[in-house]
């Protein structure tokens, strides 16, 4: 046996295994990695989840990159390469334009916010899109979650519906859990609103079975997982057994299948919101909202106009356009829109001039947003870009102060920390400030 010397405390660490499973840290029985992961779960920054002023989301998202130019932010004064084939239009607040295909929208500019001065560097279409759907720009070294997979985690469903609902389907990558479980991730219909057939799939009994059959089929079924969850434990076993519990939750409650049943609205909300892709999506998403819902995601037509923007735009922007100002009014109307915030963005801006092909490329360094309800100042304009629509001149706003804004209207608090796999805490959204210049002052 190798001598040791008398007293020397390393002799009682026999070996590398034997330090590793020193159960010594505080009589734990813990591995030394358990261990500093269970402290690093101690460190972890937790705040409560409160109800917040915004009861649910709607986020419509313009994919592409919608021209802050042709929208938002004309420049009326610039040189016509920089101007754009469009002109302006006056607003209901004093001394604000939009662009001349947003004619519904200027009527209700007294009932939103419109951000002028966001950027965030990012120029393509991936990195743009993934900073707008979850706050942080991409990182090869963790998959963030989305704004409705965080908000399903921190404040669950609520009469039965699913809380993050993808209209018409998942529209990218980026709207998912990321580190999260796959059990926080969104419910897609699989179909269109504006089709004549529209049925969200999975939505109804099977043909031919019925109430008693329906039960039975689901108690020999947890039966059957009851059996594979004791051979197998792992996240996705744990999301199929929530989807399954929200699945039947969905079928077996009418009044959540009712909530995606745009055949009990009149023709003439319909006609009102446009019997389209953009109208009918955005009913579809009021509809979710008023039935419990937390977040509704939807997307509308393609908005990367490198060519033509004049045919695209007037192809596209006035149905938008007269879509989202039916919400605005059908949310006012019903009571809700001071507690639903409907936020419009899009991938990034695009460029200040004119290019020879007739549209505008990728411009990540300013573009606009627009937010209206859920505790956003009503006939407000925050920021500006500068004479030529190419950067920010004041105010300028990040991806992460306005991510931290938002989950502050809903009753998150960005700063939380939550657990990334290898037990590393992550904040919602780092580095953000809540934007108060940005919302109505509490009475």
């Amino acid at each position: 046996m190798k001598p040791t010397c008398p007293g020397n405390p390393l002799d009682r660490y026999a070996s590398r295994r034997e330090f590793l499973h020193v159960g010594l840290v505080g009589g734990l029985g813990l591995t030394l990695p358990q261990f500093l992961r269970q402290q690093a779960r101690g460190d972890q920054k937790f705040y409560e989840t409160r109800e917040g002023v915004a009861k649910g989301i709607i986020h419509i998202f313009l994919p592409g990159g919608m021209a802050h130019q042709e929208s938002f932010d004309p420049k009326p004064y610039a040189p016509a390469e920089y101007r754009g084939p469009f002109g302006a239009i006056d607003t209901k607040i004093p001394g604000v334009q939009f662009g001349e295909n947003l004619k519904e929208l200027a009527t209700l500019a007294d009932k939103m916010t419109v951000i002028r001065s966001m950027s965030h560097g990012e120029a393509a279409h991936e990195r743009g899109t993934h900073n707008m759907f979850t706050g942080y720009r991409p990182s090869p070294a963790l998959e963030y979650p989305s704004y409705g997979s965080v908000i399903s985690h921190e404040l669950g469903p609520m009469n039965n519906l699913p809380p993050y609902v993808c209209v018409p389907t998942v529209p990218n990558e980026f709207a998912g859990s990321g580190y999260l479980s796959s059990a926080f991730g969104p419910f897609a219909l699989g179909s269109d609103p504006a089709q004549g057939n529209f049925q969200v799939r999975d939505l109804n009994l099977p043909g031919g079975c019925d109430e008693f059959r329906f039960n039975r089929r689901r108690s020999l079924l947890e039966t059957v997982d009851a059996h594979f969850r004791g051979l197998e434990k792992s996240d996705a076993i744990d999301a199929m057994d929530a989807f399954y519990q929200h699945a039947y939750k969905l079928i077996s409650s009418e009044k959540a299948r009712e909530a995606f049943n745009l055949k009990a609205e009149p023709d003439a909300l319909k006609e009102e919101y446009g019997r389209n892709d953009a109208g009918q999506r955005m009913l579809l998403a009021r509809r979710l909202i008023e039935a419990g819902t937390r977040f509704v995601s939807l997307t509308v037509g393609g908005w990367d106009h490198h060519d033509n923007i004049k045919g695209n735009i007037e192809g596209q922007l006035p149905k938008v356009d007269k879509a989202i100002a039916a919400l605005i009014r059908d949310l006012e109307r019903r009571g809700m829109l001071d507690s639903t915030l409907v936020m419009v963005t899009t991938e990034f801006g695009r460029t200040p001039k004119i290019n020879p092909t007739g549209g505008r490329d990728h411009w990540p360094n300013v573009f606009s947003v627009m937010m209206a309800g859920g505790g956003f100042k009503q006939g407000y304009v925050h920021g500006s870009s500068d004479a030529l629509g190419g950067g920010v001149d004041t105010d300028g706003i990040t991806v992460a102060d306005l991510s931290t804004t938002i989950y502050n209207q809903i009753g998150i608090n960005a700063d939380k920390e939550l657990m990334a796999p290898g037990g590393r805490p992550i904040e919602i959204v780092a580095d953000g400030n809540v934007l108060d210049a940005l919302l109505a002052k509490k009475a």
